[in-house]
């Protein structure tokens, strides 16, 4: 049996495991925040201020409105701490989306009380948020949105709102996992049709006729025009979706689709003036995904981030050596140590500029400096400390930052790894390969590359066995065909 202490140990790994990233949310300015307190402040009187309508104003009135007040301010707060937790990396517009949502709710619902369907307030929002913001924080958006109620919760069917709870959570879930415009539609068809079959089984109180009345399409609080207000609703959602994340900068499943398509003009750019880097992207893509797969990151996030991260080489290609024919290469002629790190730190900064150009989200221009971090320019170091020149070690070292998330830290570690393995002999063994790639993923730790991604040692572990996996597969031999007069032989 084991000891109490082991056990407490144990349970405090769990426990750890079980929470959310301790990466450090980005800040948010002064002026930000304080419009967002502001507009808490209004959700919270828009939710509380019929308390203090009553004919004969008492004391007890007070303090109830005080404590509704309260709990309705301190749950958009919560919603916010749920937000910044689940994304470290949103941004207070995305953050002023979210408490928008719940404020044009609660308008809506003193404008119209309970002559509106609590599934067309509640489930189009939890779309939004859940594509953009991740299923968490939908999930927490929809308990807020619909336990804070202006009007009592007893005017309101019980059955309605347990299966607005449904529908809503079914949305939330599912909306952070739909990877295309086509699966969302078949949700803004799917979701209404259950709604209406869980009303007419749960609530059943339906006395009009599909045929005979065509108050049934429009009268408020029945079965089939909630449901169809609800369709209705959520398709509109659907239209405005690429809006919302083009203004609040949302970075969906389906957009990320959409930016890893390579007759994009950025990656068709690259695969045509840069043909070297962008078979070497290729190449990497197809290592990070494997090792994001094998640790479940998100791997449509890492498979367009690592389509781009090397954008920057296109300001000047034949400076890297990926794209050189073999006949010159600038960095001998100039014969200046410093001046190619200059060069090797601009394809960073252009890169940048690139993402900006484009439009590319935060998420994936992160990518750009996070896959080189602060690492030495090695060459170029050992050239200068060969010439005896006179430089610190910071000369030789990329900006950064550090990889701050997963993914991209699996995008350095198989940027590093791409080259070693690609450069094997065929003969060599599993145990070659993993032991060289050992050494460059222990060097990045040594080197404090990794401290700020959360890898865990097990994940990095999983890492390199993903990345001999992928060495495995694309190390193969081809047979020597016999020529023939026709050359028939394939």
């Amino acid at each position: 049996m084991q000891n109490p202490t082991s056990i407490l140990k144990k349970l405090n790994f769990f426990w750890k495991r079980s929470q959310f990233p301790s990466r450090r949310p980005i800040q948010i300015s002064r002026i930000d925040k304080l419009i967002i307190f502001l507009i808490c402040i209004v959700i919270s009187i828009i939710s509380s201020y019929k308390i203090l309508l009553a004919p004969t104003l008492e004391g007890s009135d007070v303090f109830s409105w005080c404590l509704t007040f309260t709990e309705v301010l301190f749950t958009c707060g919560f919603l916010i701490l749920i937000s910044r937790k689940e994304n470290p990396n949103i941004n207070s517009r995305q953050i002023l989306l979210i408490i928008s949502l719940l404020l044009i709710v609660q308008i809506i619902k003193n404008i119209f009380g309970s002559g509106l369907s609590p599934l067309s307030l509640i489930i189009p929002p939890s779309l939004i948020i859940s594509q953009g913001m991740g299923t968490i924080t939908a999930l927490a958006w929809v308990s807020i949105a619909s336990l804070s109620w202006p009007d009592p919760i007893t005017n309101i069917n019980n059955n309605m709102l347990v299966i607005t709870l449904i529908c809503a959570c079914v949305v939330s879930v599912l909306g952070g996992r739909i990877r295309s415009r086509a699966q969302l539609l078949q949700l803004s068809i799917f979701v209404p049709i259950g709604a209406l079959i869980s009303q007419w089984i749960f609530i059943g109180n339906e006395q009009y006729f599909l045929v005979d009345n065509q108050e049934f399409f429009t009268s408020s609080g029945k079965s089939f025009s909630d449901s169809l207000l609800l369709a209705i609703i959520m398709l509109i959602t659907i239209l405005f979706i690429p809006i919302f994340e083009s203004i609040f900068g949302l970075l969906t499943k389906a957009r990320l689709l959409e930016l890893a398509d390579k007759e994009k003009p950025l990656i068709r750019r690259l695969s045509i003036e840069a043909p070297g880097t962008f078979e070497h992207t290729l190449l990497i893509c197809g290592l990070a995904e494997e090792a994001t797969r094998m640790i479940g990151g998100d791997i449509d996030l890492i498979k367009t981030g690592s389509l781009y991260h090397d954008v920057g080489k296109l300001h000047a290609p034949n400076w890297f050596i990926e794209n050189q024919d073999g006949s010159k290469n600038p960095h001998d002629e100039i014969d200046d140590p410093f001046k190619s790190a200059e060069v090797l730190q601009a394809h960073v900064d252009e890169g940048l500029k690139f993402a900006r150009k484009n439009r590319l989200p935060k998420p994936i221009a992160n990518f750009i400096p996070e896959h080189q971090g602060t690492l030495k320019m090695g060459y170029f170091l050992n050239k200068a400390i060969e010439k005896k020149l006179n430089f610190s070690e910071r000369d030789f070292r990329y900006k950064g930052p550090i990889p701050q998330s997963k993914e991209t830290a699996i995008l350095m570690l198989a940027d590093g790894c791409e080259a070693a393995l690609r450069a094997m002999d065929i003969n060599a063994s599993d145990y070659e390969a993993l032991e060289t790639i050992s050494q460059i993923v222990n060097s990045r730790q040594v080197d404090g590359q990794l401290n700020d991604s959360n890898l865990s040692k097990g994940e990095i572990f999983l890492i390199k066995k993903s990345f001999l996996n992928v060495w495995k597969r694309i190390r193969h031999r081809r047979i020597q065909y016999p020529t023939t007069k026709n050359n028939t032989f394939s």
